[in-house]
C-alpha cells in the first residue's frame, strides 16, 4: 500500500478554500481530506510519506484541454516520443492531465498526429493524456487565425470516421464552426462517440450559434478569439456565449489574447463553473536559445505571445496553466475560482470522471504551489512527478 499525506496547507478544493488542512492519498486515490488538528492526532505507518506544505496551497492537478506543444515538443512532430516529453515537462508545471491539440494538416499528417498522441496513453511519465483535441479541420475559412487555409475542409463524415478510428476512441473534444453545411450531421455523429464539440474558428451568426446549441455544441474555443464579434444587430458567437449561461467557454488568460477587463466582464455574466482556463500554448513555450517553430512555421516571442514571423499574425500563447491561475488571481478573481476554471471545470465539461476535485475517492492528481505561484510538488495518480517540499 502506498500512503502519502501532505499537511499544513491551504486547500483549494475546486469549490472552496479551507485553511490548515491535509490531504491523504492511498494507492493513487484521495482517501481523506481533514483539518490540521486531526492530522496532529493521527499516526501513520513508518513507510508513509508525510510532507509539510508549510502553508502553501494544495489544489487539484491542473487540466489543460487545449495545448499544441510545450518545451520544444508538439503535436506537429507526429511522434509519440514528443507527446511523452510534453507529459514529463508539463508535470513539472503542475499540469496533471492534458489534451494534445492537433492543427488542421494534410490528412496523412493528422492521422499520424492522432496516432502518436494516443500512443502515449498509459505510458506517460508526467501529465496524463486524456484524449485528443482536434482544432478543426471543419472550421471557417473566414476565421482562421493562424490556421493554414489549405487544410481547412467542409464537413466530411467519412474523413471524420477515419480520424476517429485513428484515435481508437480517444478523441475527447473538437473545435468546429457551427455555421458550416453538414454540421448537424457531424454533431450527431460526435454525440454518439462521446466527443465534446466546441464552437471556434467560426463566423457564425447568432442564429447559427443557437442552431449549434440545439445540436449539442455547448462549449467554445478560446473565447473572443477567432470568432464572429458582438454586434448590436447580430450578437454573433461572442454575444451568444455571453447571453446564454448554458454555453461554456475557454479563455486564454495571458492578458494578451483577451484584455483582463473583458475577462472581468465575462465573469460578471457567466457562472464561474462555465469558464475553462486553457493555454493554447505552442511547441516553443518554455523553450530557450534556439529557433522557434510552431505548426511548422517560424515564430517569434513578442511581448509574451508568439507571432508568425512571416507576417506578424498572432500564432498562439506562451502561457502555462499555473501562470494563467496567477493572472486570474491578480485580476481580482478569487483564487478558488481560478483553480475551479483550471481543474474542476474541464474535468466536468469533458466528463473525465473523478478528477478535478479534492474529495475522497477522486484521482490523486494534485499540485502544491506557494504564494508566488511556484510549483513545489505535483502528483499524478498519487505518484510524485515533482517534489520540492
Amino acid at each position: 500500500m502506498s500512503l502519502v499525506c501532505i499537511h499544513n496547507g491551504t486547500l483549494l478544493a475546486g469549490y472552496a478554500r479551507m485553511e490548515r488542512c491535509a490531504v491523504l492519498v492511498e494507492d493513487g486515490l484521495i482517501a481523506d481530506v481533514f483539518s490540521e488538528r486531526r492530522f496532529e492526532q493521527k499516526r501513520f505507518p513508518s513507510d508513509a510519506t508525510v510532507l509539510d506544505a508549510g502553508g502553501a496551497f494544495i489544489a487539484p492537478g491542473l487540466i489543460d484541454t487545449h495545448i499544441h506543444g510545450f518545451a520544444g515538443f508538439g503535436t506537429e512532430d507526429l511522434s509519440t516520443d514528443a507527446i511523452m516529453a510534453m507529459s514529463e515537462e508539463l508535470g513539472k508545471f503542475g499540469v496533471t492531465s492534458f489534451c494534445p491539440t492537433i492543427y488542421p494538416m494534410a490528412e496523412e499528417d493528422m492521422l499520424a498526429s492522432i496516432r502518436a498522441s494516443v500512443g502515449a496513453i498509459g505510458r506517460e511519465t508526467g501529465a496524463r493524456v486524456l484524449g485528443v483535441h482536434l482544432e478543426g479541420p471543419f472550421i471557417s475559412p473566414a476565421r482562421l487565425g493562424v490556421q493554414r487555409p489549405e487544410f481547412v475542409r467542409p464537413v466530411d463524415l467519412e474523413l471524420m470516421e477515419r480520424l476517429y478510428e485513428a484515435g481508437g476512441g480517444h478523441i475527447s473534444n473538437m473545435t468546429v464552426a457551427p455555421e458550416i453545411k453538414g454540421m448537424r450531421e457531424l454533431a450527431l455523429y460526435c454525440q454518439k462517440k462521446g466527443i465534446v464539440l466546441q464552437a471556434g474558428h467560426t463566423d457564425a451568426t447568432y442564429e447559427n450559434m443557437l442552431e449549434g446549441m440545439q445540436a449539442g455544441i455547448l462549449h467554445s474555443t478560446h473565447f473572443f478569439n477567432a470568432m464572429s464579434r458582438l454586434h448590436h444587430r447580430d450578437p454573433g458567437a461572442v454575444g451568444a456565449i455571453m447571453i446564454h449561461s448554458e454555453l461554456s467557454c475557454e479563455i486564454i488568460a495571458d492578458g494578451k489574447h483577451v484584455h483582463p477587463d473583458l475577462i472581468k466582464l465575462l465573469m460578471r455574466d457567466k457562472p464561474s463553473s462555465k469558464v475553462v482556463l486553457v493555454t493554447d500554448s505552442l511547441k516553443p513555450t518554455e523553450q530557450r536559445n534556439c529557433p522557434l517553430f510552431a505548426n511548422r512555421e517560424e515564430v517569434e516571442l513578442v511581448d509574451g505571445i508568439f507571432h508568425r514571423k512571416a507576417d506578424g499574425v498572432i500564432a498562439g500563447s506562451a502561457l502555462t496553466m499555473i501562470k494563467g491561475v496567477a493572472n486570474l488571481s491578480s485580476w481580482g478573481i478569487p483564487l478558488e475560482n481560478a483553480v475551479e476554471m483550471a481543474a474542476s471545470n474541464p474535468a466536468r465539461i469533458l466528463a473525465l470522471g473523478k478528477r478535478g476535485l479534492l474529495m475522497p475517492g477522486y484521482e490523486a492528481d494534485l499540485v502544491v504551489f506557494d504564494k508566488d505561484f511556484t510549483v513545489l510538488a505535483s502528483l499524478v495518480g498519487g505518484r510524485f512527478v515533482k517534489n520540492e517540499l
